[in-house]
């Protein structure tokens, strides 16, 4: 991700933001990271970053157990954050970070790069104009699965290793953006050798009975969908969900519309420059992604862990 997005940085020219700072865990990591992207300053260790009065934000993409640590430390020192999702462990931390970022008044916003893509800015555009009615129902989720490694992060929880948080997230939030915060979670899924979960399926309910079905799995393929029902129609957003270029509107009888929305790049670019924009107006937070969003998420997630008897470390 870190290099996905200092690649994307490079390429956004003339939007206002300059690539002039990388922190890693050791100089030698730091400094090959600053050479492949031409990065200026390398620094060894995070601490050092965040101490560097010539970086404006930062982009965190360490594993989900150090977002907090490590956005806590940049936003002690006024800098602002982009922090990649899942935006923290559980609430708890994500409040810690969003109380020191009010605080300091800097800038703070999960990367939930899919707010801000094309296709999922014309699905709230359609929902907010009525096209769907009332919404009843939302159904999706998907599937991958990768070959075991017991060093890698998606199977350690100790660093938030598991499918709910790197890829459940995607459906929890587009539930929220649809829904708003659920009134009721239930889930229930299975924990792999590891103690990571590997599979679940999640019911939220939403404050007027609307409701959401999503599933994610680490133990079949499927590629990542969604659909949303209302009382006017449905709309399909394609797969994969996470970065989605088509969109099929059905109205009652009439038949499919089908609207294509192209991605530029990898897709990651656009909130970038939501970053950008929010520190040249002077905003502290994303009207895309607010943060009291990302902390009611963060809250279902947690709901969605207890049914299933699911506790990291740091809990």
């Amino acid at each position: 991700m870190a290099g996905t997005i200092a690649a994307e940085l490079r390429g956004l020219g003339g939007a206002g933001a300059e690539l002039h700072a990388v922190g890693s865990r050791s100089r030698a990591a730091a400094a090959a990271f600053a050479q492949r992207f031409g990065i200026g300053r390398t620094h060894g260790s995070y601490a050092d970053l965040a101490r560097d009065d010539e970086v404006d934000v930062v982009y965190i993409a360490t594993p989900p157990a150090l977002h907090a640590e490590n956005a806590l430390a940049c936003i002690a020192r006024g800098k602002g954050v982009l922090c990649e999702k899942p935006f923290a462990l559980n609430a708890h931390e994500a409040s810690e970070m969003v109380r020191a970022a009010r605080t300091q008044r800097v800038f703070l916003m999960e990367a939930m790069w899919t707010r801000f893509l094309p296709a999922i800015a014309a699905v709230r555009s359609l929902v907010a104009d009525g096209t769907l009615g009332r919404l009843r129902l939302v159904v999706g989720g998907g599937g991958f699965v990768p070959v075991f490694d017991a060093k890698s992060p998606l199977f350690d929880p100790r660093l938030g290793g598991g499918v709910l948080l790197d890829a459940g997230v995607y459906l929890v939030s587009l539930a929220s953006m649809l829904l708003g915060a659920p009134s009721g979670v239930l889930a229930q899924g299975e924990l792999g050798p590891s103690g990571v979960d590997e599979q679940e399926t999640i019911l939220l309910r939403g404050a007027d009975g609307a409701q959401a079905a999503l599933y994610v799995s680490l133990q079949a393929r499927r590629p990542p969908d969604l659909e949303i029902l209302g009382s006017a129609g449905r709309l399909h957003v394609a797969a994969p969900v996470f970065r989605p270029t088509r969109l099929t509107l059905t109205l009652s009888e009439a038949a499919p519309v089908v609207s294509e929305h192209p991605v530029a790049g990898s897709g990651y670019a656009a909130q970038l420059v939501e970053v950008t924009r929010a520190l040249q107006q002077g905003r502290l937070e994303s009207p895309v992604m607010p943060l009291n969003e990302t902390l009611s998420i963060l809250r279902t997630m947690d709901l969605v862990r207890a049914c299933l008897g699911l506790r990291y470390p740091q809990d």
